[in-house]
Order: structure tokens, then sequence, then C-alpha cells
């Protein structure tokens, strides 16, 4: 005869629960190296940054005009994707895995750290997508001659659905914050 078991029922179901939940809520490490994976990311947009850096510099005295400003562009179009990505880095990880209580005090910390919540980084990402979007439509504008009209008018299509996406986005998040 098997002993009887004197734990009630709903005890029972409260430890599964107890253990679920914490497995769940721990789960959340498993994005610690998808934000290690961004950094990787960074290191290698550091690196096309740095191979553009010395092209533009070597070539300096024998590249057109429009040539050092598409370089240049291309240069400002890294750093804005790399400052994307910080802000994703930060705020993803104090926001879904874990906050960063050993710098808060950190003289170098950003001001916007912390305080970023999801809503807002969404609208940061749109804008920094749309922002990318306009720097790589100027640079095909300074390559018209290369681009088909049809692949021109596709390429300003897509920028101003990325900027109607960005206005309506942030136009339902004031709405929405309005009824709260």
């Amino acid at each position: 005869m098997e002993p009887e078991n004197t734990t009630p029922p709903s005890r029972r179901s409260s430890d599964v629960e107890h253990y679920f939940e914490h497995f769940l809520f721990g789960s959340r490490w498993i994005m610690a190296p998808v934000y290690m994976g961004l950094v990787a990311a960074m290191l290698l947009l550091l690196i096309k940054f740095g191979g553009e850096l010395f092209h533009l510099a070597s070539h300096a005295f024998t590249l057109k005009e429009s040539e050092v400003i598409i370089g240049v562009l291309t240069l400002v179009d890294v750093a804005l994707i790399m400052n994307l990505l910080i802000i994703i880095i930060f705020s993803g990880y104090e926001n879904f895995v874990s906050k960063m209580e050993d710098l808060h005090n950190h003289h170098d910390r950003p001001e916007w750290m912390g305080h970023i919540g999801f809503t807002d980084l969404k609208i940061k990402v749109i804008g920094s997508i749309v922002a990318i979007s306009g720097i790589e439509l100027l640079k095909s504008f300074m390559n018209v001659d290369n681009l088909s009209d049809r692949d021109l008018a596709w390429m300003v299509g897509i920028h101003l659905t990325f900027v109607i996406s960005g206005v309506l986005y942030a136009l339902m998040d004031r709405l929405q914050g309005k009824g709260h």
C-alpha cells in the first residue's frame, strides 16, 4: 500500500505554478545572447565604417564631390544604425532581461537609459528607420543616372511608407496615451 499524499491539491498546483512561473521568468535570459550578437554586429559595422573612411581618405584627391558626399552619407548611415543598435541593446536588456543596477550612478550613463519603455523604443526604431531610409534615398538621388525610373519610384514609395507608418504609429500612441 502506498502512503497517502497529505498535501492538499490546491497546494500542489500552486507549487507547480510557482516553479513554472520562475521557469518562465528565468527564460528572459535567452535574450542575452541575442544582445551579445547585436554587439558583434556593431563590431562588423565598425569594420565597414573604417573601410569606408579609409577609402574616402585615401582617394580624397581623386574622388568627385558627389562620390565624397555619398561616402560621407554612408558613414552617417552606419553611425545611425550603430546608435539604433545601442538603444535597442540597452533598452531591450533593461526592459526584458535585467536592470543594470551597478551602472545607475555611472558618470557616463546615457540620460535616456532606464527611461525608454517598449513603446518609446518602437518610436525610436521607426524614426531611425525613416532617417536611414532617407539617407539611402538621398544617396540614390546623388547617383540618379544609374537608376531606372521604376527603381527610383519604388525607393520613394518605400520611404513614404516608412514615413507614413511612423506618423500613424506616433499618432496612435499619442491617442492611446490620452485615453488612459
